[in-house]
């Protein structure tokens, strides 16, 4: 799926029209060939339709969630805390004494404490908690030859939040990085794969790797877009606009080459180069 119906899915779920969604950033006939995918917008244009739509860097939902126990309104509760982002809620019903009894096996262990880190992250801000929590969830995974997906979540998630805390990618970084995405692309299909290249991309994105997170996220598209899913597509988009604007950024004329060839590989939008002799 290309960015316009991505755009089109986010609007309408908004509750808006054309005309309420283009207001003072494009026109309405301009939004409609975008979603149309009749036109390709450069990146101010594409950052600002995500805000208007709330497309955010930080707002990852899974797409399909993970048993923590063997009650299903349990079940029911965490996904429908972790849909609705109320990540603080998520913490104190994940430490309920009855929540933690209903826990059976090494599976439903690893889920917990992957929800528990993302509620401490995202709910309470606690880096070291959550880094603590991801630690306990890989500890519980089953030892298998292919990664499973879980695994491979905590994987990349210790990774991003140790990049958050030091600011730059570490050896540690990225064996955790390299062990996510290690042999991904022949791994059993499953949607929640798709955050592992977008996290990667934000990983080196934080770190101003700005052609390797381009290059990641590139893949990523690949990746879901081959397996007929949109899911992460807008959040992939929105950050390669936002390398696109970090390399146009730079006065150098290799950095606006890179900016181009960037637009042009990665959004299909023809660059103009003709430029009549002064």
């Amino acid at each position: 799926m290309a960015i316009g119906p991505v755009l089109k899915q986010a609007r309408q779920d908004a509750g808006l029209t054309q005309a309420q969604a283009a207001q003072d950033i494009c026109s309405q006939a301009m939004l409609s060939a975008i979603e149309h995918d009749q036109y390709t917008p450069n990146a101010a244009l594409l950052i600002a339709l995500c805000q208007r739509l709330g497309l955010s860097l930080d707002a990852i939902t899974l797409a399909n969630n993970f048993a923590i126990g063997q009650r299903t309104d349990f079940n029911q509760k965490v996904a429908q805390l972790c849909d609705a982002h109320e990540y603080q809620q998520l913490l104190t019903f994940l430490n309920r004494d009855a929540v933690i009894d209903s826990i059976a096996d090494g599976a439903e262990t690893q889920a917990y404490y992957y929800y528990l880190a993302v509620a401490e992250f995202q709910g309470a801000k606690d880096w070291d908690d959550a880094q603590q929590n991801l630690q306990l969830s890989l500890a519980s995974a089953t030892r298998t030859k292919v990664p499973p997906v879980l695994t491979r979540l905590a994987k990349i998630s210790a990774a991003y939040i140790a990049m958050l805390k030091s600011q730059q990618v570490s050896p540690a970084i990225q064996a955790d990085i390299d062990a996510a995405l290690k042999g991904i692309t022949k791994a059993r299909y499953d949607e929640n794969l798709n955050i592992i290249f977008y996290l990667a991309a934000l990983i080196f994105y934080h770190d101003q790797q700005y052609t390797e997170s381009a290059r990641l996220l590139a893949a990523g598209i690949h990746f879901a877009t081959a397996h007929n899913s949109h899911y992460m597509l807008a959040n992939a988009y929105y950050l390669l606009a936002k390398v696109a604007e970090a390399l146009g950024q730079a006065d150098a004329a290799n950095d606006a080459q890179r900016r181009s060839e960037l637009f042009n590989e990665l959004f299909g939008e023809e660059v103009f180069s003709d430029f009549p002799e002064q």
